[in-house]
């Protein structure tokens, strides 16, 4: 599961290198958020666990037995405080991972996180590196409201002095935390909860405690010829299930896994572009300014010769997350919805090829 995934890539990580620590809410006695408390009723625990999975973080669960509280340090509801703890740490050459119970939660220290961490190496004169990992759950969860289901990828991507990931597989979450606790700059790691439950097959090269991604690298998930679709995070499953629609139709789409927000691997999407001729970005983010209208802007800059089409944006409503069930779906892109929106958009462009030329 990608939680275990994670996990591993912390307790390697600490293991291989004494200034690695974790701070954060609940990450050590509770052994992770969201833990449900032993004492609660046995019955009660299985169904939770069964049909919400997801809920169950424990990311860090067992990396206080085995490091100790001077290296897994709870902390108080203050995420202001403790990501100041955090960058400061960073300057002295530790190397944090601050963990956030949601991202939307960043936000009380986002003054830490841009100001701070972000802008020391450039007005430092390239003196001073801030090794340090902000990380955990991004997006729409499941019924948690407006406050709790913003993605903040476009947010902090627009930051120079950041790096920006968000990991999709197992394969993702491990290679791709390894890297951003190596690297020497600051790097938010963006996860998703509905995913921490989430199975994928790994490989032996996966499971070797020196495997690590680049950051700035796309994955190429699927190969295809008709048109290019880009995702993140949860929505490149989304993207893989609408492609597997859209070949009983004839239509052959390649996925981009993105990986990495910021640096945004503008080779991978050109060069897939150039060979497609077609684009459509998927992501559970606002429409507006968001990751989605950057890949845009990047191919109408440098592929627009090669575009057989307009280019597409398939993203979340421009509202405020509802709390109804029915309205969240809504809301934000479903596999059915996607595939519809693709289907149109494809059958639109081989129309207009098929018409007579004047």
């Amino acid at each position: 599961m990608v939680r275990e995934a994670l996990n591993s890539a912390l307790d390697e990580e600490m293991s291989a290198d004494p200034k690695v620590f974790v701070m954060g809410e609940e990450v050590g006695e509770y052994d992770g958020a969201y833990k449900v408390p032993k004492e609660t009723c046995f019955l009660f625990v299985l169904l939770v666990k069964r049909f919400f999975n997801w809920i169950f973080m424990q990311i860090t669960k067992g990396l206080l037995e085995k490091y100790g509280p001077d290296r897994v340090l709870d902390t108080p509801i203050t995420e202001a405080g403790f990501t100041g703890i955090g960058v400061g740490a960073a300057y002295h050459g530790l190397r944090p991972v601050i963990e956030f119970m949601t991202f939307n939660f960043s936000m009380q220290a986002i003054d830490h996180i841009i100001n701070s961490a972000a802008k020391s190496n450039y007005m430092s004169a390239g003196q001073m590196n801030v090794p340090i990992v902000f990380r955990g759950p991004n997006g729409a969860a499941a019924g948690v409201g407006a406050q709790h289901s913003q993605c903040f990828a476009a947010w902090y991507a627009s930051c120079p002095g950041l790096k920006v990931l968000s990991p999709y597989s197992s394969e993702d979450a491990r290679g791709l935390l390894k890297a951003a606790i190596r690297d020497p700059d600051p790097v938010v790691f963006l996860e998703n909860e509905l995913l921490y439950g989430q199975s994928f097959p790994v490989s032996a090269e996966v499971l070797d405690s020196s495997f690590c991604l680049p950051i700035g690298k796309a994955k190429i998930e699927r190969e295809g010829k008709d048109v290019t679709i880009t995702a993140y995070s949860k929505m490149v499953g989304y993207a893989l299930q609408a492609a597997d629609i859209l070949s009983k139709d004839g239509i052959s789409a390649e996925v981009i896994n993105l990986r990495s927000i910021r640096p945004l691997d503008r080779a991978a999407i050109n060069a897939s572009v150039r060979k497609t001729n077609r684009l459509v970005t998927v992501e559970e983010g606002f429409p507006q300014h968001g990751v989605g209208a950057e890949i845009c802007a990047s191919v109408i800059e440098e592929s627009f010769g090669y575009l057989d089409a307009p280019v597409e944006r398939i993203a979340g409503a421009d509202v405020p997350m509802p709390y109804a069930a029915n309205l969240e779906r809504l809301a934000v892109p479903q596999v059915n919805g996607t595939c519809l929106q693709l289907r149109a958009f494809c059958f639109y462009i081989l129309m207009l090829a098929s018409e007579p030329q004047i």
